[in-house]
């Protein structure tokens, strides 16, 4: 019902009231009563259509307002007392959340929207001031100082209205809130009561007798079984500097100082003993070199000082031990010494200098790489000699002639060996090699003449690929040596008659390949540093029983940096050599045709290229050596069945076989298995066993052992 006193209070105001006093009255759904001075509002709506109300709110407050068709609601607004325009338009918000709606601003048109779409529109973006009373949509992000925005998202989010928006800027500690001015007031608050730095500081506590990983293990459990005050507290161990962190409430961190002062204290023995077996280095030489790292780190000196409370005594080092060091630190002093049978280490230490020792041990006892080194001595020399001469003489004493000839020894054989081969007083000419034409006459009376006429041509090839292969391991020294001992004579004595008797001093020497090599690996396992010496030697002839050999021999000496499998070649030589060498008479020998009967004429050339090649492979770990083993144990497998394939028996012997080696790494054959009793009154028959052929081919014996691979 409309009211006529309102109506005539709502003209007296004028202007908007009147306007809205007006609407009211021919609505006849509620009213406004407008009093002066101040022009506040009085309305009074109920079961009024929400339209009428935003019509309303449009007269008083002035603004332009677009309603969604969504927006359909039965309103119920009641008031005693008088508002002012901006009160009832607080007031509308309120209706507006109550119904489910929003009211987003743009510029001087107000939009009436489902608070559904509130996330996506645009409201009081970032204000300064967030009402703690209004329910407009305010969006406003807040930098989080002292604590993790990622922590207070869980906690906050069942605070925020499910229409509302509350997440964490990724890589930040910024937090954004979108939700009514009211709501997204009293997170902040919430957020700034949490949002403070804590009052305690962080306390570091140094052990010395205690070992910091389990201190904080025993507290922590006792703390968490205590209940009271664990939250309050929080502890931390630092394994490096051997310390406790601890942090939380004072009152709290001061109980938990006076249980770390009574556990850290020494033993009633002053120290440890621990037994540290080591599995790849040498315990002689680690106690040596830990005796110079802590002595040098430690205050003091190893003799006898003044045993404190916290000192630990010096354990002396058993008579049987390899090697003994005692030290002296400032926590204390102790000893080391090792044991040669069982490669290990008996350290005697105050729990600190124990950690310290056992963390340099476990950085030194490490499996080191293995490499495996290949060299490659590739010699092809050609030589070609040729020779062709004459020699002649004339003996004509018997005749009283004139005694004469050319005489020049061709490739070992001249005339004279002629002469002496016929009369059976030379054997010499038996060692000329090509070929030779002789004529002469030997008789006791008339003229006695010999001749010879020699020409020989010589190729030699030699083509020699040496191949030493070693593995080393890193850091050590490697060697290989396959050769012969060659005796030498170095002196010798003929004697006299009647006193001592005749001798030779011999010397023997090594005769062959010989490879030394110290691999490094660098830091990455990609390239390995080499130090090699490498040896090659042979003899010029065949025979040991000269006592003028002469030996050839290649030597190179020399550090290089090679990639992991790389091949890199050391050095080498490259010879030509050429020989032309002739013998006349004067005059005589430059007669053309006449002259060849007074010139002998050699020509020789050679040619020799030397090349060494170096090729490392670095073995990392087991499975690398294994396959290396493998390959080259199979490869000499496979030359065996060459062999037997060829011949499968030996040369008058034909009941023998060779015999190969047997497949890597083959399980050991299993006993049988006792047969099982037989029933009563049955026959059990047990088959034959057949023989294992060594020499089948393994493939068809036993393919799986025969693999080639470690099980």
């Amino acid at each position: 019902m409309t009211h006529p006193k309102a109506q005539t209070a709502a003209f007296r105001t004028g202007g908007r009231l009147a306007l809205l006093a007006l609407v009211c009255a021919a609505l006849q759904v509620g009213s406004i009563r407008a009093e002066q001075p101040g022009m506040r509002i009085t309305p009074n709506f109920k079961e009024a259509d929400i339209s009428q109300i935003i019509e309303a709110v449009s007269t008083a407050t002035g603004r332009n307002i677009i309603i969604d068709p969504r927006v359909r609601a039965q309103v119920t607004l009641l008031s005693d007392k008088p508002m002012t325009p901006d009160q009832f338009y607080q007031a509308f918000l309120a209706i507006l959340q109550v119904h489910g709606f929003v009211a987003v601003p743009s510029g001087n048109v107000l939009k009436i929207l489902p608070d559904a779409n509130m996330r996506q529109v645009p409201g009081n973006d970032l204000p300064a001031h967030v009402s703690a009373t209004s329910d407009e949509l305010v969006t406003q992000v807040l930098t989080v100082k002292s604590v993790s925005a990622a922590q207070l998202v869980p906690v906050l989010r069942p605070l925020i209205p499910q229409n509302g928006q509350l997440s964490q800027v990724v890589g930040t500690n910024l937090l954004i809130i979108s939700d009514r001015a009211n709501n997204v007031n009293r997170i902040m608050r919430i957020i700034a009561r949490i949002d403070q730095a804590s009052g305690s500081d962080i306390e570091v506590i140094p052990l010395q007798s205690a070992t910091a990983a389990d201190t904080v293990r025993v507290l922590n459990a006792l703390v968490t079984q205590g209940g009271e005050g664990g939250a309050n507290v929080k502890l931390v161990a630092d394994d490096r500097s051997n310390s406790v962190l601890l942090g939380g409430d004072p009152s709290a961190r001061l109980r938990i100082r006076t249980l770390i002062a009574n556990l850290d204290t020494p033993l009633d023995t002053g120290g440890e003993t621990t037994v540290r077996y080591l599995h790849y280095a040498k315990a002689e030489d680690l106690a040596s070199k830990l005796k110079e790292q802590i002595t040098s780190s430690g205050q003091g000196s190893s003799s006898t000082p003044n045993r404190g409370p916290n000192q630990a005594a010096v354990q002396p080092a058993p008579t049987n031990a390899a090697s003994a060091a005692s030290f002296s630190l400032a926590g204390g002093t102790g000893s080391i010494w090792a044991d040669k049978d069982t490669n290990a280490l008996v350290i005697t230490a105050p729990q600190r200098t124990m950690r310290a020792i056992n963390a340099v041990i476990d950085k030194l006892d490490i499996r080191r790489a293995m490499v495996r080194v290949q060299a490659i001595i590739a010699e092809v020399s050609v030589d070609k000699t040729s020779d062709l001469g004459v020699n002649w003489i004339v003996d004509g004493s018997n005749s009283k002639l004139a005694v004469g000839g050319f005489i020049e020894p061709i490739g070992g054989a001249s005339a004279i060996d002629l002469y002496g081969a016929i009369k059976g007083t030379s054997t010499n000419l038996a060692a000329a090699t090509g070929t030779n034409i002789g004529i002469g006459r030997l008789s006791a009376t008339g003229v006695n003449f010999g001749a010879i006429v020699r020409a020989l041509q010589g190729d030699s090839r030699t083509n020699i690929i040496s191949k030493p292969d070693i593995i080393a391991r890193d850091n050590d020294e490697a060697k290989i040596e396959v050769g012969q001992e060659v005796p030498f004579v170095t002196g010798q004595y003929t004697g006299s008659t009647g006193t001592t008797s005749a001798f030779q001093t011999v010397q023997r020497q090594q005769v062959g390949t010989i490879l030394t090599v110290t691999p490094q690996v660098n830091g990455g396992g990609d390239s390995i540093l080499l130090k090699i010496q490498l040896e090659s030697s042979s003899l010029q002839g065949t025979s040991f029983a000269d006592s003028q050999q002469v030996t050839n021999k290649r030597t190179i000496s020399t550090a290089v940096q090679i990639p992991d499998g790389e091949t890199l070649v050391l050095g080498g030589l490259i010879q030509d050599r050429t020989t032309n060498s002739e013998q006349r008479v004067p005059f005589l020998g430059r007669i053309p045709i006449l002259g060849e009967l007074f010139r002998t004429r050699d020509t020789g050339k050679s040619k020799t290229n030397l090349m060494v090649f170096i090729q490392p492979h670095i073995i990392p770990d087991d499975g690398s050596a294994i396959i290396e083993t493998n390959s080259k144990y199979e490869y000499i497998r496979e030359e065996q069945r060459k062999i037997n394939h060829e011949s499968t028996v030996l040369p008058l012997q034909p009941f023998q076989k060779i015999e190969p080696l047997p497949p890597l790494n083959q399980p050991a054959p299993k006993a049988p298995a006792p047969p099982a009793a037989a029933p009563a009154g049955s026959a059990t028959t047990k088959p034959a066993a057949t023989p294992a052929d060594p020499n089948a081919h393994p493939d068809a014996s036993a393919p799986a052992a025969d693999s080639g691979k470690s099980p």
